[in-house]
C-alpha cells in the first residue's frame, strides 16, 4: 500500500513527460511527412560518381606545342 505512494506520483510525472514530449515531436514538424521516408527504401540511389583527382601543377604534364 505505502508503494502506491510513491508509484501513483511517478506514474502521473510520466504521463505529463510523454505528452510534452509528443507535442514538441507534434509542434516540430516530426510527423509533417509521414509517407517520403516510408518510400525512399524502395527507390534505388542514383550513382555517385568518383571525383577525378586533381594534380598539382608541379606534377602536371609538361605542355607541348601543336606541330604543324
Amino acid at each position: 500500500m505505502e508503494s502506491l505512494f510513491v508509484l501513483v506520483p511517478l506514474a502521473l510525472i510520466f504521463i505529463v513527460v510523454a505528452i510534452k514530449v509528443f507535442f514538441w515531436a507534434v509542434n516540430s514538424g516530426q510527423y509533417d511527412d509521414l509517407d517520403t521516408e516510408a518510400h525512399r527504401i524502395l527507390f534505388d540511389d542514383s550513382p555517385i560518381k568518383a571525383p577525378e583527382p586533381k594534380t598539382p601543377k608541379s606534377q602536371a604534364p609538361p605542355a607541348t606545342p601543336p606541330q604543324k
